[in-house]
């Protein structure tokens, strides 16, 4: 028997267990995680259990029930996974052990530097950084430049990342300083997916040494040099100084976690929207007029001596660009929304059913299979820069069997793990396509299909498998 399907006690889900002791299911599901997972709700409805790896998982694949797993938030934790992942992905000592009472409450009260008018202020350094790298690029293209569109949205969105957060190097090769902690950063971020599998990183080749060589750009002593940092960034510092047991290594190596955090999704969620914009000529038009209506109906001139000024409602009522991104997102994320069950007990789900949990019980939500529904998206693997628009404004309402969905786009998780960070996100990611369309004429060079990588399955934003090769030179 390859697999099998059983009834452990009264109220728990079929478990899928796998033929190969520990392992389960583990590497069918590393391979296809979106078929698979379809195959078995297609054999065995909406709720099943699947062992992976010494992990019992239940997937609840109803998108109307997820809002009954969000909202358990008390017998359904997050916090605990994710500071284990992170401490062993980043090299700190976890938060969860007593010996740093308060530390995770006191970093998660930090994220107000991301909202509201703090957010406007790290947005506009945002769009101030992301010009000068752009007048820079305009400086060299005096024809037209050709690049591979994957290292070009890496290297932009990176060196402005960097500088919003952490600052400017002073010295005189500032930008060949960040771009070597870019390339180690690249380095570390191809092994990401084996440490979040809890691969040891003794076994990753070169990747413990880079990992080290990284965080040390993020000791006191290199950090105190860089110029403007973030408040942020600035607020994260003072709190980590409260806590004397935290070593200088373990402040550093909650830098560098925090640096991941920023880039290591928008940089190929940025990559899809600008890939997507060139692959669909008709969306690149609707974009850049509408960029380009707003810069005429505010006076603003285009160039590269001109800034361009930006409100955050300026940003927000661009809709065709937010729909673009949009689309973009729902098509390239593949993130794993966990949570772990605290104790034994049965999950009141709508329409009177249960499903009984035990202590230590994973539930799963994986919003790509309602990113990729027919039901709710027509032709969901088609493009359609224009799906989040209904009569010229944002459409927030998307349907299943006649019924309206709570959640039909869930980029960055859902309840409390989702990303603290993502209003700045989908600002920084508007910007980019902004001061791109706004400044250059752009188009592919190569032909060619680029498709999802799916090793990153479940944990964000999937990669691209191939670059492409784009050209760009100054609007005439």
């Amino acid at each position: 028997i390859f697999f099998s399907v059983f009834n452990r006690k009264t109220g728990e889900p079929p478990l899928i267990n796998g033929w190969i002791p520990y392992l389960g299911k583990a590497l069918i599901f590393r391979k296809d995680a979106f078929k698979f997972l379809l195959d078995q709700q297609k054999k065995l409805g909406d709720i099943f259990t699947v062992h992976i790896a010494g992990r019992y998982i239940t997937f609840i694949m109803d998108p109307f029930q997820y809002v009954y797993v969000i909202r358990n938030s008390k017998q359904l934790e997050f916090h605990e996974f994710a500071d284990k992942m992170a401490s062993k992905t980043f090299d700190y000592p976890s938060l969860s052990k007593g010996k740093f009472p308060d530390l995770k409450k006191n970093l998660h009260r930090i994220y107000q530097y991301l909202q509201g008018k703090p957010l406007d202020i790290i947005s506009g350094h945002m769009m101030k950084n992301l010009q000068d790298i752009f007048e820079w690029k305009c400086s060299q293209a005096t024809d037209w430049e050709t690049e591979k569109m994957y290292k070009f949205c890496c290297s932009v969105m990176f060196e402005a990342s960097f500088v919003t957060l952490y600052g400017r190097v002073p010295a005189a090769d500032g930008h060949k300083v960040i771009s070597e902690i870019r390339d180690k950063f690249i380095k570390f971020d191809a092994s990401f997916p084996y440490l979040a599998a809890n691969i040891p990183i003794e076994l990753l080749g070169a990747t413990k040494k880079v990992r080290k060589e990284l965080i040390h750009h993020f000791l006191l002593q290199n950090m105190t040099k860089w110029l403007g940092g973030s408040k942020v960034v600035q607020a994260r510092q003072d709190i980590f100084e409260k806590y004397e047991l935290l070593g200088d290594y373990d402040k550093a190596a909650h830098h560098f976690a925090f640096l991941w955090a920023s880039v290591g999704n928008t940089i190929p969620a940025t990559f899809w929207a600008m890939y997507y914009l060139l692959r669909h000529p008709e969306a690149f038009a609707a974009v850049r007029d509408e960029i380009d209506h707003l810069l005429q109906s505010t006076g603003q001139k285009i160039g590269p001596t001109y800034n361009i000024h930006l409100t955050r409602e300026q940003l927000d009522n661009l809709v065709y660009l937010e729909s673009a991104l949009n689309e973009s997102l729902r098509m390239c994320s593949s993130s794993m929304n966990i949570r772990i069950s605290q104790e034994d007990f049965v999950l009141q789900l709508e329409g009177n059913q249960e499903v009984s949990l035990r202590k230590g019980d994973w539930i799963a939500l994986y919003p790509q299979i309602l990113h990729m529904d027919p039901e709710v998206y027509e032709d969901p693997k088609e493009y359609k820069f224009d799906r989040y628009i209904e009569n010229g404004k944002k459409k927030t309402t998307f349907y299943k069997a006649g019924r309206k969905l709570k959640y039909f786009l869930m980029p960055f998780g859902s309840g409390i793990s989702m990303c603290p960070g993502r209003f700045l996100a989908m600002n920084e990611m508007k910007m980019f396509l902004f001061l791109l369309l706004a400044h250059f004429d752009v188009e592919l060079v190569e032909n060619k299909a680029v498709r999802l990588d799916n090793s990153r399955m479940g944990l964000g934003i999937l990669l691209p498998d191939v670059d492409i090769a784009f050209r760009y030179k100054l609007r005439s």
